[in-house]
């Protein structure tokens, strides 16, 4: 007859079994990410558990064997039973009011000091000159006299750039006379494929919004110029950008990878008008240095992320280690139903792993505040421009420590989904988060063919 004894014992080999496989792989897969320090503490905790299970088995204590054959379960079942606050909700509140392009840090550190541009801007905000004229008297990003200045890498980073202006007499170009119909839904599929094909991440479409839109632009060729909403529809993507590359932030390859991503985003928007436009509608594609609009907001609202401490998207899958494009278009679209992750602002409020770690001190690490009608938190750009100006970089700290920046598989889509099921898993996944991959985790040196 089938004892109780010999039950709970093959139920406690079967856990085991489980477990310890689990980790193993997770182990392997740490190593796969060049995460050396997670992967020795897994593989440690492969030998640990193997060590107390053989110890409880032939022990041939019964009670013993109930508890180490039934609670991982049981601690499995807790940590990712849906708990604590709901985890989607609708779009929310829009901002109220635009925000001036003049205004960003982008804009103001163009103003020539002594030109009537410079003097009028600061008769009219004067708090800010003090700390724009401190960032001018600094070396500035991809300075030569910059704190990380590398030749190759520099040159590499200003080489995108340079690509991406060499786009811009397409972004917004008259539409062919004659207009093709369209079904939107076909459109929408077409285009997320497309999209796809051309190195995006991800696309959503949403409903463009005045409150999307810059109220003036504030960069040297348009400034000052009124923003109109000259169309309906806005198509946001995202263009994934390399960790290994985002590893190395604040240093060179960090702004490598984020000027070759902008490249990207630009080219890939650029595309996407012109096929719009192929189509006979006007559609305008939006690209760095040539935004008319908040791109993060954009992309929100087309269901891509949530913004988080840092004020930058979070996606579902990379987290902030993504570039965006956007496309405007007057042509009809299928907007998509988003349904908001509530999920990642509460982890961010947990966190504050990007603050802690930020070299400027410019990322609250405090609650969310009131600003323009809706809760977030608000970086200070002149701390961040200002150790950009020093770096010669522009940073990305904050990206390469954020724990939504791991890669997509199978160990981190494990996590991620214990994140988006319960309040106790995002409590619990911060500490585990700093003791596998460090609290303040050092910026790895570039590779060799990166450092000749």
């Amino acid at each position: 007859m089938f004892s109780m004894g010999l039950f709970i014992g093959l139920l406690l080999i079967i856990t085991a079994g489980f477990f310890v496989s689990a980790v193993l792989l997770f182990s392997i897969e740490s190593f796969r990410e060049n995460e050396a320090r997670a992967g020795w503490i897994l593989l440690s905790a492969v030998f640990i558990l193997l060590a107390l299970y053989m110890l409880v088995f032939f022990s041939g204590n019964i009670p013993a064997l109930w508890i180490f054959a039934i609670s991982p379960w049981l601690i499995m079942i807790l940590l990712f039973w849906p708990a604590g606050s709901n985890r989607e909700g609708d779009k929310g509140p829009d901002p109220r009011g635009q925000i001036d392009e003049r205004d960003i840090m982008f804009s103001r550190r163009l103003l020539k000091e002594g030109s009537r541009r410079y003097r009028k801007y600061y008769s009219q905000n004067p708090e800010k000159k003090e700390s724009d004229d401190r960032s001018r008297a600094k070396p500035g990003l991809l300075s030569p006299r910059s704190q990380y200045y590398h030749p190759l890498q520099f040159a590499a980073a200003n080489a995108s750039f340079t690509a991406v202006e060499a786009l811009v007499p397409a972004i917004d170009k008259p539409a062919t006379a004659e207009k093709v119909k369209i079904e939107a839904a076909a459109l929408s599929t077409f285009l997320k494929g497309w999209a796809r094909k051309l190195g995006a991440l991800d696309l959503g479409i949403t409903l463009l919004k005045t409150e999307h839109l810059y109220s003036y632009r504030g960069r040297e060729h348009n400034y000052g110029k009124k923003v109109d909403k000259r169309h309906k529809y806005a198509i946001a993507f995202t263009v994934e950008m390399d960790k290994e590359m985002i590893d190395r932030a604040p240093l060179g390859p960090a702004v490598m990878e984020s000027a070759g991503r902008y490249m990207h985003a630009g080219s890939v928007a650029v595309q996407i008008a012109a096929f719009i436009r192929e189509l006979g509608y006007d559609a305008t594609a939006h690209i760095d240095g040539h935004y008319e609009l908040v791109a993060p907001l954009v992309a929100r609202d087309a269901g891509l992320g949530e913004i988080g401490r840092m004020g930058l998207l979070i996606t579902a899958k990379e987290g902030p280690r993504v570039r965006i494009g956007v496309v405007t278009t007057s042509m009809e679209m299928k907007e998509d139903t988003v349904k908001r992750d509530l999920s990642v602002t509460e982890f961010c409020d947990i966190c504050k792993k990007c603050a802690n770690n930020c070299p400027a001190a410019a990322i609250p690490s405090g609650e969310q505040k009131m600003i323009n009608g809706i809760k977030r938190w608000q970086i200070n750009q002149e701390k961040c421009y200002d150790y950009w100006c020093i770096a010669g970089t522009d940073c990305g700290r904050c990206i390469a420590v954020c724990p939504y920046s791991h890669p997509d598989n199978y160990l981190h889509r494990l996590v991620r989904l214990g994140v988006r099921r319960s309040a106790l898993f995002r409590k619990i996944a911060v500490p585990l988060d700093d003791f596998f991959y460090a609290k303040k985790p050092i910026s790895r040196k570039p590779l060799k063919w990166m450092n000749p």
